[in-house]
């Protein structure tokens, strides 16, 4: 594995002279989940983060982004109020590399091909380091939530909520 693989996140820290650990991991693309992505880069769960990528209801579909604890759930109605939308909405997966030239699983919130507005999760700020994609499969940057609220232009909110028990979701 290269010594300190340059992703477009990574290279836009090093461009904003964030100093970031970036940690390399065995992905599974069988699950690319925020434990699997803990478990391989040795972090505690808190403070992995997990990248959405969204679409409020405004006439131009615009695009945002929420950064939230990967054991977490997005909170869509928190999110849509903190943005200015009446809703806010996933985009399709297919959707993804397109629009931010990204990947599940490899989706950073810095770096993308064009600035989105970000909602970092406020629990985020509770954390001295939390990890977020470095922009591909099996790669993770550590950084202080707050050079990342910098960087992103991120605005910070209550945004997510406890993730429901498998057997009380409905289908």
């Amino acid at each position: 594995m290269a010594k300190n693989p340059k992703t477009n996140a990574v290279r836009e820290a090093e461009r904003l002279r964030i100093p970031v650990r970036v940690i390399e991991y065995e992905a599974d693309e069988s699950d690319l989940s925020a434990a699997h992505a803990a478990a391989g880069c040795g972090v505690p769960l808190e403070r992995i983060y997990k990248t959405l990528v969204l679409r409020g209801d405004g006439r131009a579909k615009e695009l945002l982004v929420a950064v939230i604890p990967g054991a977490m759930e997005l909170d869509l109605k928190k999110l849509a109020a903190l943005s200015g939308y009446d809703k806010v909405e996933m985009i399709r997966m297919k959707e993804l590399f397109e629009l931010t030239g990204y990947v599940r699983g490899g989706c950073s919130p810095l770096g993308m091909k064009k600035k989105l507005p970000t909602f970092l999760d406020e629990s985020a700020l509770r954390h001295e380091r939390i990890a977020v994609s470095a922009g591909r499969r099996g790669l993770q940057m550590e950084l202080d939530p707050r050079d990342l609220q910098k960087a992103a232009g991120a605005t910070v909110g209550a945004i997510s909520r406890e993730a429901a028990k498998e057997e009380e979701k409905t289908w």
